[in-house]
Order: C-alpha cells, then sequence, then structure tokens
C-alpha cells in the first residue's frame, strides 16, 4: 500500500452550479489542508445561526485538485480517505459522484477506482454548512485528506485490530486481526505476517500464516500472542507497543508488500457499581474536561500539532480524561492522547431525530447513524486512549418509549463492533421530562440556580420513570447537570454506573466529593476544559451598566467565545482551573485571585452557572491605590491570611460561600501581596502576586525547532511584562506580528471574548497582557517572528525549521 496525504495543491472558493460556471472560471485561493473555509468570513450580527456559530455565516465551498494517475495504477484500488468534511460532502472524479457523506465529523472512505483515467484528473469535495450545528462549526476540509493506493490483494481499509484479550500473572494475552480483501478475478493465497515491538523498540513476537481468498472476497486472519512482563498502557504511564503488519508480496505480484504500522496499548478497561472504573485493574477517578473541535486562531482545521497542544496544556492543568463534545475525536487528537496518556470518551452525535437547530444532524441521522457509529468504531479502535464510546448528548427522545428503544439499538451497535468498551450517553434528564413541565419556567430560572429547579427536576419521580429504560440499556449511564441523582441511584439502581458526562465549572468543590464518596460515580467532566468559538458568552459575567442582550443564554455581537474554559482560547489557565486543580488534591500551594477592581462598583446583571467570577491573578492596579478590591483565595484551608509587604492586612475563613474559597476585601497598595494558608492554626501553605513594573514586550516560542514539510505550528506568546517577568494585566496595547523567512503566520488572537478582531490580522490588542501568534513551518530554513507595539522596544524570536 502506498499513501499520499493530499496537503498542497488545493485550490477553495465558493461553491459553483454548472449555470454559474458558464460565467467563466472560478477564482478560487490556493489552500493547504486540513483547512476552515469558515474562518475568515466576515462576522455579522445578523447572520442566521447568531451567537452559535459566533456570527459566522454559513459557507457552501468547493475544493479542487489535480490529481495525476500514472499507468502503473491501471489494475490497482485507488481510495480517497476524508478524515472529516462539514459538512453534506460530495466527492467527484472528473466531474462524476464518487462519494458522499452527511456528517461533518466522519471519517469516510471513496473508492476512486471506477471513475480514473491514466493522465490528469480532477478532483473536487464540494461541502455545505450553515444553520446546523449549536457551536463554530467551521467549514469545508478541516480534517486532512489521504490517498490510498493498494495492490488488488491487500490489507482491508482499518483492516488491523489489535486487542487486549486479558491480563494475569504478568502475562498479556493480545490478538491482532487482519482483514485481508481481494479486488482481483483470480483466487490468491498469500501469507500474514506481524510482529510486536516494544515500546523501546525491542522485538517480542512474530507470527505468519497462509491465507487463500476467493475473488472478490474478505477475510480475517488472527494472530494470538502472550507477551510476559510486557508495559502497560495508562494515564500515567503511556507505553505504546507497534504491531507491524504485511503480506508475503513472493506468494503473488498482486499482493501488497507494504506493511502496516499500528501501534497499541496494553490495557483493559472494566466498570461496576462497587470499584468503578479499573484500568488495568487499577481504580481511576475521571478528571474530565468537555472539549469542542475547534482550534482557536485556526478555527475548525484539526492540524496534529494544535491537537496535540492542547492534550498536552490539558493535562499539565490536572485533566487525565476529556469528552469530545458533541463529535468523533480526529485521528490526530487521539494520536496525541495515545501518546501523553490522556483518557477519552469519545462522542458520536448531538441529536438523534429531535433537531436542535434548523439544517442539522436529525435531518441525516434516519439514513447515516448506522455508517457513522462504524467509522467512529473503525477510527477508534487501536487507541488505548478511547476507554469509552457515547451515543449522544442530550437526545431529547431518550425519555420516550420510542427513543428508549432507538437507544438501546444505538448501544447494541457500538457493542457488536466492539465489546471491549463500555457505552455511555450524555443524558439531560430535565430535558427528557420538559413534556411535563406546564412552561419552560422551571428550566430556565434552573438555568440561571443551578441550585434550584434544574437539578431537582432531574431527581424527580417521573424523571427517574422515563429515563430508566434508556438508562438500563447503557454500561454507564452519563448525568448531564443532575448530581442530585447519584445519592439516589445508588439506592433505586444499585447495579448502575454513572458519570458526571457535563457540569457547571463552579461546582467542582461540591460536585467532586460526591464523586469520592460514591463508588458508582466514576468521575466529572466539567463544561468546558478550554475555551471554544461559538455559544457566545455563556460562561461570561454580565454588567448592567454595559447593556448586555442576551440571545437565549448567549451575547450579543461582537462575543466571539462562550468564555467558560478552565483555559481560554490561547491556551493560558484560567483562575477556576487553579482552584479545581486544588479540589482534585493535585496542588497544594493556594492561589490568589482578584476581582477587576475597574468592575467593583458595577452591577452584575447575570452570571450563569457556566461563569467563575471575573477575576485575574495580578496585583497590578495603577491609578486605583486607596481603593477596596475583592479578593478570592482558593485553598485546602480552613483560614487564610493576607499580607502586603509583610504587613497582615486581611483574614477570613475557607468555605464560607464555596469550598476552599476564601473571600476578602482590603485596600489595593502596590506591593507584595501574600496568602497564608493555615490549618488549625499551623501554616500549610503560601503564595504571592507582586505588582509589576513598567511593562516591555515580550515574545516566547513553545517550541524552537520545527519540522519543514508537515504543517508544523510554534505557538508565540507575546505578553507585557516587566523586567523581573511579572505579567502585566492593566497596560493593553495593540501588537503587530510580522515573520520572515521559512515560515508564515497561520493565526493570531488574544482571549478576549469580545472582539471584531479576526483570526487572519497580524494586528491584535492585548487582553490581560497576552495575545498570541500560530506560526506555521515551511521550507528548510530560519524563521523571525517580530513583534511590535507602539512605544515599545520590539520583540523577536527565532525559530528552526528542519
Amino acid at each position: 500500500m502506498a499513501t499520499f496525504t493530499l496537503t498542497d495543491g488545493w485550490t477553495c472558493g465558493p461553491f459553483r452550479g454548472p449555470f454559474a460556471a458558464i460565467g467563466g472560471p472560478a477564482d478560487d485561493a490556493a489552500v493547504s489542508l486540513p483547512h476552515d473555509a469558515m474562518r475568515g468570513l466576515e462576522r455579522s450580527p445578523d447572520v442566521p445561526a447568531r451567537g452559535a456559530a459566533a456570527y459566522h455565516p454559513g459557507a457552501a465551498v468547493s475544493y479542487r485538485r489535480r490529481l495525476e494517475v500514472p499507468a502503473a495504477w491501471a489494475d490497482l484500488v485507488v481510495r480517497l480517505e476524508v478524515q472529516g468534511a462539514f459538512r453534506h460532502a460530495q466527492v467527484f472524479v472528473n466531474d462524476q459522484l464518487a462519494g458522499s457523506r452527511a456528517e461533518g465529523y466522519a471519517r469516510f472512505w471513496v473508492d476512486l477506482t471506477p471513475f480514473l483515467v491514466e493522465g490528469v484528473n480532477e478532483l473536487r469535495i464540494e461541502t455545505r454548512a450553515g444553520e446546523d450545528s449549536r457551536w463554530y462549526s467551521g467549514a469545508g476540509l478541516h480534517r486532512p485528506v489521504v490517498l490510498h493506493v493498494d495492490p488488488l490483494v491487500h490489507i482491508a481499509p482499518d483492516g488491523v485490530r489489535v486487542t487486549t484479550l486479558g491480563v494475569d500473572a504478568g502475562v498479556a494475552a493480545v490478538e491482532v486481526a487482519v482483514t485481508v480483501a481481494n479486488a482481483g478475478h483470480r483466487t490468491a493465497t498469500t501469507r500474514v505476517e506481524s510482529t510486536i515491538d516494544a515500546p523501546d523498540g525491542a522485538g517480542l513476537d512474530a507470527d505468519s500464516s497462509p491465507v487463500t481468498i476467493a475473488p472478490g472476497a474478505v477475510t480475517t486472519v488472527r494472530h494470538r500472542y502472550h507477551l510476559v512482563d510486557a508495559a502497560l498502557w495508562s494515564a500515567d504511564s503511556p507505553a505504546l507497543h507497534v504491531a507491524t503488519v504485511s503480506l508475503d508480496s513472493d506468494a503473488s505480484p498482486e499482493v501488497d508488500p507494504d506493511p502496516r504500522i499500528v501501534p497499541f496499548g496494553i490495557r483493559t478497561v472494566t466498570v461496576d457499581p462497587r470499584r468503578g472504573l479499573r484500568i488495568n485493574g487499577e481504580s481511576v477517578l475521571l478528571r474530565g474536561a468537555c472539549i469542542h473541535h475547534d482550534n482557536g486562531p485556526l478555527g475548525g482545521a484539526a492540524l496534529p500539532r494544535a491537537e496535540e497542544r492542547r492534550i498536552a496544556l490539558l493535562k499539565e492543568a490536572g485533566f487525565n480524561a476529556i469528552r469530545t463534545a458533541h463529535n468523533p475525536a480526529s485521528p490526530a487528537m487521539l494520536e496525541a492522547c495515545d501518546r501523553l496518556g490522556m483518557l477519552v470518551m469519545d462522542e458520536a452525535f448531538d441529536m438523534w431525530t429531535r433537531g436542535k437547530t434548523t439544517m442539522d444532524y436529525s435531518l441525516d441521522f434516519p439514513r447515516w447513524w448506522r455508517e457513522d457509529l462504524d467509522a467512529l468504531i473503525a477510527k477508534d479502535y487501536n487507541h488505548p486512549s478511547v476507554i469509552m464510546y457515547s451515543i449522544g448528548n442530550e437526545i431529547v427522545e431518550v425519555g420516550t418509549p420510542h427513543g428508549a428503544a432507538l437507544n438501546r439499538e444505538l448501544a447494541e451497535h457500538v457493542r457488536a463492533l466492539d465489546p471491549t468498551r463500555p457505552v455511555t450517553n450524555g443524558i439531560n434528564v430535565a430535558l427528557a421530562v420538559l413534556d411535563e413541565v406546564a412552561t419552560n419556567a422551571g428550566l430556565n430560572e434552573g438555568m440561571a440556580n443551578p441550585d434550584q429547579p434544574f437539578n431537582a427536576l432531574s431527581a424527580s419521580e417521573s424523571a427517574t420513570r422515563r429515563i430508566e429504560e434508556s438508562a438500563a440499556a447503557l454500561d454507564v449511564v452519563g448525568l448531564n447537570y443532575a448530581d442530585s441523582r447519584y445519592a439516589l441511584d445508588a439506592e433505586l439502581h444499585p447495579h448502575r454506573v454513572l458519570v458526571g458526562s457535563e457540569t457547571f465549572p463552579a461546582q467542582i468543590g461540591t460536585l467532586w466529593p460526591l464523586v469520592e464518596e460514591h463508588p458508582h460515580v466514576i468521575g466529572d467532566f466539567t463544561w468546558t476544559g478550554w475555551d471554544y468559538l461559538g455559544e457566545v458568552g455563556i460562561g461570561a459575567v454580565a454588567y448592567a451598566e454595559d447593556k448586555p442582550e442576551l440571545v437565549g443564554l448567549e451575547r450579543e455581537y461582537p462575543y466571539l467565545t462562550a468564555w467558560c474554559g478552565d483555559l481560554d482560547l490561547t491556551g493560558w489557565r484560567r483562575p477556576v482551573s487553579f482552584y479545581r486543580e486544588i479540589v482534585f488534591g493535585l496542588r497544594t500551594e493556594p492561589y490568589i485571585a482578584v476581582r477587576r477592581p475597574s468592575r467593583a462598583a458595577h452591577t452584575v446583571a447575570l452570571a450563569t452557572p457556566w461563569a467563575w467570577s471575573d477575576t485575574v491573578s495580578s496585583w497590578t492596579w495603577r491609578g486605583l491605590e486607596g481603593a477596596t478590591v475583592a479578593v478570592e483565595v482558593y485553598a485546602d484551608a480552613d483560614q487564610v491570611v493576607l499580607e502586603i509587604d509583610g504587613v497582615e492586612v486581611g483574614r477570613a475563613p475557607v468555605g464560607e460561600r464555596m469550598p476552599r474559597v476564601a473571600d476578602l476585601e482590603i485596600e489595593y497598595r502596590p506591593g507584595t501581596l501574600v496568602a497564608v494558608a493555615l490549618r488549625d492554626g499551623a501554616e500549610v501553605g503560601r503564595t504571592s502576586l507582586v505588582t509589576a513594573a513598567e511593562p516591555t514586550l515580550t515574545a516566547s516560542a513553545d517550541r524552537t525547532t520545527l519540522a519543514a514539510g508537515v504543517r508544523d505550528l510554534a505557538y508565540v506568546s507575546i505578553e507585557l511584562r516587566d523586567a523581573a517577568g511579572v505579567l502585566v494585566m492593566d497596560a493593553d496595547v495593540p501588537v503587530t506580528v510580522t515573520v520572515d523567512g521559512a515560515g508564515t503566520l497561520a493565526g493570531m488572537c488574544s482571549a478576549n471574548p469580545s472582539t471584531e478582531e479576526r483570526f487572519t490580522d497580524a494586528t491584535w490588542d492585548t487582553f490581560d497582557g497576552r495575545a498570541l501568534a500560530v506560526i506555521e513551518a515551511g521550507e528548510p530554513g530560519e524563521i523571525v517572528v517580530t513583534a511590535t507595539a507602539p512605544g515599545m522596544e520590539p520583540a523577536r524570536v527565532v525559530v528552526a525549521v528542519r
């Protein structure tokens, strides 16, 4: 098998039907894949999708590429693997329809063989997006496109599956199943050969067996290995073995000689209500983050380095699991999770037959759900990071008899394809009983105050009855915003295993102790781990003085992001992230967050359950000397003392307003602010903030050496820091970035949730002292990135491309 990742050589432009084409050739732009065709479009408050799409319009686009087919391909099988095309993709070869797919996140294969001619061929892929998502979807070929060229006798697509059958007494039983296809007209006999290599590259074992395949047939060959003292894969120790599988080309010239190389992890996954989730027999609690698929300034484009960076930063922040909300993860993200040790709940759908937006997947679900589940599992099977499949999110119909029957059908379909992983469904219990509520007032009140009807509705007798059948069909019952059921279900359904599949971020201080208390609750997934585009402003604090306009639960234009992530759009940790880390027991040092003094006299008009306090970790507030400042200290303690320059200025108990939080009001004056955490009068930790001096412009890259030819990325943080390195958060300035040499500016942003700046702009205002530039490598050489701001010395960083 030969594979070619079709990254370059594409053009992209607006969709043009045959009559429009009469007017002349399209003036399309050259693009590289993955690509988001929506990212650069003009935002407007009047677009139909409004804040759900971050005020971006829809997009119908055509991608075109020349494909040179040599004479040697005449007796070969040529397929196209499209890893994600948003949405309603149609694949044309020489103007003939070769394949299509409705779902925008499904990986699918198209057989090009019948349509190709020797010489130059035109490949065209059309996509259409608009009013079909509750968040920013992006548009176009947002994941890679790969060309596969196979001999007539070959390993089928996704034709190598590695399964851990069990681990006992230091011996791991591993099966390598190989699916071989014969696309020729003659019976063929060949040999299937496989080897297993350890994580350090040492060969562990090998096997070989003959196989005979009739014309047009597909068959499976299985090799079983028993590996002694093999390294096991886990989130804490992500040991990856490698299976190499090939066919013996000496048996027939029609046989594929190229090996398939498949990384895999040896690990087992079990769940039960007494011991919870166990990986390799060890109990694990899921410290989970829901994440959307976009990559901030890159839009929906799933570049491997962007996916890897997100996972690395989430893990550094204390998460050990992600939930892909609400669509299948990209192959690149799963590869990063395998390498870095991040557990994955991979989710299939946001809706089934009941639509949530005008043109969403509910229109396609009856026709496509089986194929899309097939694609999800074929993509995920060899990834040890994937420990659970979710068949849906807040599916409205799960509380009805027909919806429960459909829920069971989906769950059984998944189990038939992969019996090794649990199946869940993120059930919003309140939605399941909405038709029994006279009005939506109860739901709306619950959204504004989660301690009231929203959670209570989930624990009602009606809710218990309505979700019983759907819950019974699942291995793990996902509960969205329904922690009221944790203790209740332990009593009513002692065989039920639960997970907090979606929870409010500010409630982790009460939720995590519930997870630790109840063995049948295996974890918590906050909404969200990383800020994202669309569903704008659902986590932003709204002040009456700003006269905020609410569009449902979303905010007015020019809001861009949801502003509810533990990490902001640039990957910077917000105060809630450090609070969560303390609650998880991963951080002993306290943390200081200061409510913005400039907002002290303002009235909070709305703070939804997804909002955190409007705080930053800074003790630099020039011009506000003498003002009263509200300080939050997060600590695993019972009391906190605040000092400025060694003098006590405040003392408060921890936990009065919320767990592990002390609230103090003190007078602002420059200096060193120290928080001392006490337990039973003894110090258990301290931390400090220092008032910054005059800011300078700085630039630093997360990586200073990039690989050429693979769209590698460097993330350059542009920050206002004083000579001692203290971040200056109250002196934002416009920053312009230029890139010279062997690279380009792929995108730029700040964390500002409300802005009219564009990701394609080279000038952005810093926000809380920071901006971010994403640099893409070109050919080998040197990249010089220069940041400039009015009245400040330029900052430069050099990145090598090799």
